[in-house]
């Protein structure tokens, strides 16, 4: 089993930064692709970015530019430096890891990022 636990969540102006970071616990070495998701009122869920333990990266159009996605593979452990943040990056942020061989997903419970008009 995989636990993920997001941490680092906050209220920022507009124009402000903010970084999270997503901590793996239990049979960590089974995960291959890590990411964020996030979820703001009365939308889906869509990605933020995603990265593959070998660095590949995909970003959502609305964060390309402004979020840099880091990941250690020693702990499969990531982080999101997020800058120039706008209203509309308002939404609870997931981390997500999966495995290709049991096609299992695992979601951390989310932690809120606010950024008022």
């Amino acid at each position: 089993q995989v636990q993920l636990m997001e941490s680092g969540g906050g209220l920022v102006q507009p124009g402000g930064s903010l970084r999270l970071s997503c901590a793996s616990s239990g049979n960590i070495f089974s995960i291959d692709d890590m990411g964020w998701y996030r979820e703001a009122p009365g939308k889906e869920r869509e990605l933020v970015v995603r990265i593959s333990a070998g660095g590949r990266t995909t970003y959502g159009d609305s964060v390309k530019g402004r979020f840099t996605i880091t990941r250690d593979n020693t702990k499969n452990t990531i982080s999101l430096q997020m800058s120039d943040l706008k209203p509309e990056d308002t939404a609870v942020y997931y981390c997500r890891g999966d495995n290709r061989e049991t096609r299992e997903d695992y979601w951390g419970r989310g932690t809120q990022v606010t950024v008022p008009s």
